[in-house]
């Protein structure tokens, strides 16, 4: 099989999973957008469609006939390089186009892009491709998470599907794994595919710590809950505790106190909290405020990488205490692409690790997830260190 040949086929498949990931959708949730953080489905096959229009069909196909004029400015995300935009608030307004004429729109540059590499390319337009690919992934995750959302804020609480499983039970013993002070490197090292964030591999030293073998679960969280945690101002940071007081957070989202019995709403509709199972849908303010009530603190993004190799990892995105920015030697590439992920290194904490929703061939050791330290509708948990 030749490069042409397995990437195209990389392409097509994950086309196609994002596609799946809608099907048990009714026409309604199409086009629903409860919060800003949250993109209506209808928007994610129309953006993820729009970035291999506009970064390889427009400039590298001769002849390409664009699908429609107006989809640029619906469906760019925040490509300041590329032009005006629909405010990411108003993406729910968009009852237009409708649902099948942005199906078709994917119909139409998905065969173009087979038609453009049915030939050999040159190599800049086979990374091209490629991180169109894993654009696309990304946005796989988010369409599952803001599906996930929507339905959780309907008051019907409607099941999304029978077969998805979020709450893998944590089989492994709790313990801890001693880490030697010394100097290690990290960063992306090898060939295959990465975000230029983790590029710039370097050396950095790290004293002796410890590392927790499991996630913190449900059980150990709900321990946490009945001890008042969200009532100790003084395991909170300030900006935290304002966060917990002035949205009254008390629970995980979709926690739901029913008789006295945790519930949670789950992809699978309504189900009591699973003890055994990694809690999710935490902020960092939260978990900073665990680790704090365990005596204990989150571990750098440093210290995960260098210690990951000694544990399981990928049911949840581990918030970590460190801050979102460039390594050096960092470069932020050239026109709309420069614009990634450069432009978000202030103001963010840094996941690592990767959750049931991330697709496959997607999760890697040295792959830097990002988040503002209120947010919690993706798959967050934490892992304790000391």
């Amino acid at each position: 099989m030749t490069l042409t040949d397995s990437l195209v086929d990389f392409f097509l498949e994950t086309r196609k999973h994002t596609e799946n990931i809608c099907e048990p959708l009714e026409i309604e949730d199409y086009v629903v957008q409860p919060i800003v953080d949250v993109s209506p489905p209808k928007w994610h096959l129309g953006h993820t469609t729009w970035f291999f229009e506009e970064f390889i069909l427009k400039p590298h196909f001769k002849g390409y006939m664009i699908f429609d004029e107006d989809f640029s400015f619906v469906f760019n995300s925040y490509y300041e390089t590329v032009g005006k935009r629909v405010v990411r608030s108003d993406r729910g307004n968009l009852s237009r186009p409708s649902v099948e004429s942005v199906y078709a729109y994917r119909t139409h540059v998905t065969q173009a892009i087979k038609n453009l590499f049915s030939a050999t390319q040159s190599q800049e337009l086979y990374d091209l491709l490629e991180i169109g690919i894993h654009h696309e992934k990304q946005h796989q995750e988010l369409l599952l998470t803001d599906i996930k959302f929507i339905l959780g804020n309907n008051p019907l609480l409607p099941i999304y599907s029978d077969s998805f499983t979020e709450h893998p039970i944590e089989t492994e013993s709790q313990e801890w794994i001693s880490m030697d002070e010394g100097i290690y490197e990290i960063g992306h090292n090898s060939n295959a595919f990465c975000y230029d964030n983790e590029l710039g591999r370097h050396k950095v030293y790290l004293h002796p710590f410890k590392i927790s073998r499991n996630l913190i679960t449900n059980q150990e969280y709900i321990e946490f809950i009945e001890a008042g945690g969200y009532k100790k101002f003084d395991v909170w940071h300030a900006e935290g505790w304002d966060w917990v007081n002035q949205n009254g957070i008390s629970a995980p989202l979709y926690w739901h106190s029913i008789d006295g019995v945790w519930h949670n709403y789950t992809l699978n509709g309504l189900q009591k909290v699973t003890p055994k199972a990694p809690v999710t849908h935490i902020s960092y303010f939260e978990a900073f405020a665990f680790a704090q009530w365990k005596g204990c603190r989150l571990a750098t993004e440093f210290e995960w990488e260098a210690a990951q190799t000694n544990f399981s990892w990928g049911q949840r995105w581990e918030w970590t205490e460190s801050a979102y920015l460039p390594y050096p030697f960092y470069k932020k590439a050239d026109g709309a692409l420069g614009e990634y992920n450069g432009k978000f290194m202030v103001n963010q904490k840094v996941l690592r690790g990767g959750s049931v929703a991330t697709p496959i061939r997607h999760t890697r050791p040295t792959y830097r997830n990002f988040f503002q330290t209120s947010l919690r509708w993706q798959y967050t948990g934490l892992r304790l260190a000391k």
